[in-house]
């Protein structure tokens, strides 16, 4: 049996989980958990990076314990864009921002002041999102950052989470891609555009493919753990880059959607797709393992719902998300909708106030109860749902004839359902481990035990078997996505 340690940090909450093979079949085992919540000092919005590391050796601690010391790779995988600064000693240069951060704010049409938005998009194939690291660089740029004309090195979150273990510097090729700075489907960095932002490109380590070895946990490490010297593996350590390595994709014209705080909602193609159509619907071009691309669409996905939870449970307000969508389900459908996307949902804060405010702003009755927000907010995502994949169909000029919900959100059975009506084609759940277990089939691809990614994806069909969701009720769907479109479209009902 071979063991794995997976680390996979989300936008709320971050886990240890310990991967067991046996040659054939994968086991998980979760053997630690803890919160991932970011820290407001001011004005800005950091994430606890120091109290992140400190997490990841209790889990590798608790890993050893668990298989005797007989761990044999480690893998890190989180959110993408945001970094950490180093000065030449290698110190952090303060806590690494929240990609929530208002810091970005205009930054966008300030890139647009110095660079056309065509040269940007054809040069780096990512959709504009003002949380992009060039952006974030670009507000430190003009707001004159001493922690930027003290930087030395820059890394993103999980390649400075490896650099804190193994003392390695690098950029793994699919959290890079997520940053808007690198050249379309290259493993290189886009310095002309860079220069001409006036970003400081001699921060920008070597980009390295994802399987490649990374270093070994360094001697302070061992002993403070007690642990032996284990190897540290770069995986897709974009979240959504491990979530696609375990996606049940039959077809190469299925679609995915990593779901959980955001959905990303795409397709795997070997090159990047940069055309009118892509620029103009915002389709991203995002690094894959084995330097394929990730052509997805992002959503703002279970946010708005994980922000109403949070806000009612302020108010004293404790229910489970099982007596949750049990509420959702019995309140009367499609009331109205929200475009998920909206800039009012995108910063935390009194959400269901928000939703009640964009109804009343489009003209549409405001939900009055928590079970009516629930259903409103789950609709409204499966609808945008669709709309994603009538603008991925566009691109790629094929129906999509199979979608797959992967990740924690495919837990909501709900969303599975109503996803499935609205696209009106089968729909699958599952693995809910999937970034997880893309993290731990990447390590054992490394490590030689699983031959290749075709054959990882059998073990994965083998160890974690979807559900599948069939299309019902289709007509009524149809209707309230005819109306979906004339709220979203229009900004009134």
């Amino acid at each position: 049996m071979r063991h794995v340690l997976a680390f996979d940090y989300g936008a709320s909450s971050g886990r240890a989980i310990l991967g067991s093979f046996d040659g054939g079949h994968l086991q998980l085992k979760e053997i630690h958990r803890f919160s991932n919540e970011p820290v407001m000092v001011g004005d800005s919005l950091y994430w606890d990076i120091l109290r992140l590391y400190h997490e990841m050796k209790q889990g590798i601690l608790k890993g050893h314990q668990e298989v005797q010391g007989n761990i044999s790779s480690i893998g890190i995988d989180t959110w993408g864009v945001d970094f950490g600064l180093l000065d030449k000693s290698d110190v952090l240069l303060g806590n690494p921002y929240h990609y929530r951060d208002a810091r970005t704010d205009g930054m966008i049409d300030e890139a647009l002041k110095k660079v056309d938005r065509n040269r940007i998009y054809q040069d780096t194939g990512i959709a504009f999102q003002k949380y992009n690291t060039i952006y974030q660089l670009l507000s430190m740029v003009k707001n004159n950052s001493s922690l930027l004309q003290k930087a030395d090195t820059l890394l993103f979150i999980p390649d400075l989470l490896a650099f804190f273990l193994t003392g390695f510097k690098a950029c793994e090729f699919t959290i890079a891609s997520t940053s808007q700075m690198l050249l379309a489907g290259r493993v290189s960095w886009a310095f002309d555009l860079l220069n001409e932002l006036g970003i400081p490109v001699e921060i920008l380590p070597e980009i390295i493919d994802t399987g490649t070895f990374s270093g070994t946990l360094q001697k302070s490490v061992r002993e403070e753990l007690g642990v032996k010297d284990i190897p540290v593996i770069a995986v897709a350590s974009h979240d959504t880059g491990s979530a696609v390595i375990s996606a049940p994709l039959e077809n190469s014209d299925d679609a995915y959607i990593s779901s959980g705080t955001w959905s990303l909602l795409g397709a795997e193609r070997e090159k990047p797709i940069i055309n009118e159509t892509t620029l103009s619907l915002n389709y991203t071009n995002e690094g894959g393992i084995n330097r394929t691309i990730r052509l997805l669409k992002n959503i703002m996905g279970l946010w708005v719902y994980q922000e109403c939870c949070r806000a009612w449970k302020k108010e004293g307000i404790s229910v489970s998300y099982d007596e949750m969508d049990a509420l959702a389900e019995a309140a009367k459908p499609f009331q109205a909708f929200i475009d998920v996307d909206d800039e009012s949902f995108y910063s935390p804060g009194n959400m269901p106030q928000k939703v009640i405010a964009y109804c009343e702003k489009t003209g549409q009755k405001a939900p009055s109860d928590m079970g009516s927000i629930v259903r409103l907010i789950m609709e409204s995502l499966a609808l945008k749902y669709r709309s994603a994949v009538e603008g991925l169909e566009a691109i790629i000029g094929k129906k999509v004839p199979t979608l797959h919900i992967v990740g924690g959100g495919c837990k909501n059975t709900m969303l599975s359902r109503y996803t499935a009506n609205l696209l009106n084609r089968p729909v699958t759940a599952g693995p809910i481990e999937a970034t997880a277990i893309g993290n731990v089939m990447a390590q054992l691809i490394a490590l030689k035990e699983v031959k290749d990614l075709q054959q990882a994806k059998e073990v994965v069909k083998r160890s974690f078997p979807a559900e599948e969701y069939l299309p019902q009720d289709t007509e009524r769907w149809d209707q309230a996505y005819t109306r979906y479109q004339c709220v979203i479209g229009n900004g009134s009902f």
